[in-house]
């Protein structure tokens, strides 16, 4: 049976600030209180799934332990047809560099290095979005949302994070990184996957 989550505090097990701000975005209107595992110094685990679903429920039942609280994760990416879905689960890595440092627009620079070394590759691409609700006792809920659209080069606003700014959305002439929050959020992977999560577990 589906399991639903009553008013209170609701963990974010996330680190990425672009991406709590978002979930908190998208939880305004629920009698939640979500507060991320970034500010209760919690630890992050290593991400050794092979899915997004898994990663998500890993993060997920790692948070919900540590704080006995339910926890709400997020494991997103960005896929390219043309190699073979990579980024992928690979996404937040293909943005480090050498220096150990977290570059987004390295990433994006090396996605397009990757497929100027092609000839004529489509330029498809599309954005995954897996949560994962989890509660200390183990139990756990899945949702994945999907948006498909291509990749635009040079990049373009700077109104999101990660590789939205190269993400021009099927339905739009304008990328992820240059629309209003609120305009992406009625659009996005991680829009599709919350309206499941709200359908199934939110009164």
């Amino acid at each position: 049976m589906t399991r639903k989550i009553e008013q209170g505090r609701l963990i974010v097990a996330s680190h990425n600030q672009g991406k709590v701000v978002e979930i908190g975005d998208l939880l305004r209107d629920f009698k939640v209180e979500p507060v991320s595992a970034g500010a209760l110094g919690l630890p992050e685990p290593d991400e050794t799934e092979d899915s997004f679903i898994g990663n998500a429920q890993l993060k997920a039942l790692a948070a919900a332990r540590a704080a006995n609280l339910p926890a709400l994760a997020d494991d997103s990416g960005l896929c390219v047809v043309a190699l073979n879905n990579d980024p992928g689960i690979y996404s937040a890595r293909w943005a480090e560099k050498p220096d150990g440092t977290r570059d987004f627009y390295f990433a994006m620079e090396q996605v397009e290095a990757a497929l100027a070394k092609m000839t004529a590759p489509t330029r498809e691409a599309f954005f995954v979005c897996a949560l994962c609700l989890a509660w200390p006792d183990g139990h756990c809920e899945t949702f994945e949302g999907r948006v498909d659209g291509t990749l635009v080069w040079p990049p373009r606003g700077d109104k999101g994070f990660g590789y939205d700014p190269v993400f021009l959305p099927a339905k739009g002439n304008l990328t992820f990184g240059e629309m209003e929050p609120e305009d992406k959020h009625a659009m996005s992977h991680r829009a599709d996957a919350f309206a499941q999560l709200v359908a199934a577990c939110f009164e």
